[in-house]
């Protein structure tokens, strides 16, 4: 009989929703983690669970963070933190009832992290480090007068915004570069010296194996079901090759260290896998042959949760919708989409735009992380747990987020504005998603490595109100959720408040005016020159002419109508699907 051969990998999740795309403060380096270890041990409080007062203690007090950055930190690290909705929708109630930074304090204060898995969690932002080869040299903890390095230059910006978090061969060389100083990390104080240097015969604890569950999971051979690694080592035979001693009930440092980095490998899972043998989505060419193919494909099939991941690129010039329980859960890649409109309508785990120009976007509830990088006059409007921008250039969120959106360096010209659609099932979703109305704080960005941003010339702005215009997703759905969650902000409709009374004073007017017959239909023709004009001014006619598709095309493995995909000026809105699908227009997104 063959034996089974394991194999390790490390996880999609940490490195592509828990790894910060900036370089990270000095203070994290490796020499500092070390002392965090040890002093985690032998505090009350902070050993095998750390809660927030301890923390900010030591990220404020010993490491000498700035205490947003020390609470983004710990907030990201609990996003990733498996929790049912039910307990995140009463996290959201809490907060939402805080009346003052004291009632705050206090109820952030009931949340705590595995004190184990943070450390790693911490030691794993060193992904995004131009370099990895930093000084462990330094005082006892950071003196008050070091300063975090922040880019000096728009190369080194430019480098820094490389997106690393997808990128699967790069988390499989962190963890096969770093396996030693994450275990490390993981060891008794008692195993280390002086010098912090782990002694010959060190041993890791079970619990510590858990820990490192975080960032690494494997199978016992192809096809077979995914498990966290501590769970793989409880098996007998990997447990002797790895160096477990029923006595001590842990783990040699070396022999495991051996093991893992045998057994360590790509992840089955990864991008570069669904890119090589997941499930190839594809719609037919323009007939004029000028239209670049989509390139879509998906592992949802096949993958675990967590590690479900669908990938969009070079969607140019089209319309596609989704509304399908094989996007439940995934994680979503839109890349180099250009003048595109894109609906993805149901409950995600997390999205990334990575280089997407001139394009819309409209989300379902997102568990984690929105994320845009590298992106030029892109329109995003999202229920999301975070919301991330980096080096992106006029570009405008939409967005309801518990969190404040995360403004990275690089960016200009951005505009924030509030949610503001619906579609029908939106609230079953963001029920099922774990995300409430309140709170909202699309409007109080945090500014992460902007410090050498000049004042008088902000990177962000808030959307105006005589800008604001509700967006009108124009899909036929089932549901019951009829106006936006949670209402508009009270300036913004109030705005559309006289908008509306000026339309009627208008329509009064001309009522007034007791036109002929002859006058109303010029009077209507001209008007609706003008509106044709507007709109191949503005762009939108594109989008009004793609809604609706001649023919309905789909790959063989999708049933049909479960994707809207629409090129060419061949049906006009208010048209019904020749091929009965529910997603039926109502009206145009672009209503205002």
């Amino acid at each position: 009989m063959e034996q089974a051969t394991p194999s390790v990998w490390a996880r999609l999740e940490p490195f592509l929703l828990g790894a910060l795309q900036v370089p990270p403060p000095t203070k994290l380096s490796l020499h500092y983690l070390r002392k965090m270890a040890a002093y985690v041990h032998t505090r009350d409080g902070c050993y095998p669970h750390l809660g927030w007062p301890m923390w900010r203690h030591i990220a404020c007090g010993k490491l000498q963070l700035p205490e947003d950055l020390a609470w983004l930190y710990f907030e990201t690290f609990d996003l990733l933190t498996p929790h049912a909705p039910e307990d995140r929708l009463g996290w959201a109630e809490a907060l939402s009832q805080c009346s003052s930074p004291k009632e705050l304090d206090r109820v952030r204060s009931r949340l705590s992290v595995d004190t184990l898995q943070f450390l790693l969690f911490l030691y794993m932002q060193q992904l995004n480090r131009v370099s990895l080869r930093t000084s462990l040299i330094g005082e006892e903890w950071p003196s008050p007068r070091a300063r975090s390095p922040s880019p000096s230059s728009d190369r080194e910006t430019k480098t820094n915004s490389q997106n690393k978090n997808w990128d699967d061969q790069a988390h499989f060389t962190f963890i096969q570069t770093h396996l030693s100083d994450l275990l490390e990390l993981l060891v008794e104080p008692g195993q280390l010296s002086r010098s912090g240097q782990v002694v010959r015969d060190s041993q890791v604890s079970m619990e510590a194996v858990q820990g490192l569950s975080f960032l690494l999971e494997g199978s016992m051979s192809r096809g077979r079901a995914v498990h966290p690694l501590h769970k793989l080592l409880s098996r007998p035979p990997l447990q002797s090759q790895a160096g477990y001693s029923k006595l001590s009930r842990s783990f040699s440092l070396q022999q495991l260290q051996a093991w893992l980095r045998q057994a360590l490998g790509l992840n089955p899972f990864g991008v570069s896998a669904c890119l090589r043998s997941g499930k190839k989505l594809a719609w037919a060419h323009q007939v004029e042959g000028s239209m670049k193919r989509a390139k879509i494909a998906r592992n949802t099939h096949m993958a675990p949760p967590g590690s479900k991941v669908v990938l969009m690129s070079q969607v140019f010039r089209q319309t596609l919708a989704k509304d399908s329980d094989k996007l439940a859960g995934a994680n979503i890649k839109l890349h180099r989409c250009s003048e595109a409109f894109i609906y993805l309508l149901s409950p995600l785990r997390s999205v990334s735009l990575d280089k997407c120009r001139n394009s819309t976007v409209v989300l379902g509830p997102v568990e984690t992380i929105v994320h845009v990088q590298s992106c030029e006059n892109v329109r995003v409007v999202c229920v999301a747990g975070r919301v991330a921008v980096g080096a992106s250039s006029h570009c405008t969120i939409h967005a309801l987020t518990p969190t404040r959106p995360l403004l990275l360096p690089g960016n200009t010209a951005l505009t924030l504005g509030p949610y503001h659609t619906y579609y029908p099932s939106l609230e079953d979703h963001m029920a099922s998603a774990g995300l409430a109305v309140v709170p909202n704080t699309w409007d109080r960005p945090l500014m992460l490595g902007n410090e050498g941003a000049p004042p008088d010339n902000p990177s962000y702005r808030l959307l105006p109100t005589s800008e604001f215009c509700p967006l009108v997703i124009p899909f036929q759905m089932e549901g019951d959720t009829c106006e936006v969650p949670g209402g508009l902000p009270p300036l913004y409709k109030k705005a559309l408040d006289v908008r509306e009374l000026r339309v009627q004073e208008w329509q009064k007017t001309v009522k007034d005016a007791h036109l002929t017959k002859d006058q109303r239909r010029q009077f209507q023709a001209l008007v609706e020159q003008k509106f044709h004009e507007w709109l191949l001014e503005s762009g939108h006619r594109q989008q009004l002419d793609s809604l609706i598709p001649p023919t309905v095309t789909t790959s063989a493995e999708e049933p049909s109508g479960t994707w809207v995909d629409t090129y060419g000026p061949k049906h006009r809105p208010g048209e019904t699907n020749p091929e009965g699908s529910r997603h039926a227009v109502g009206q145009t997104p672009m209503a205002c």
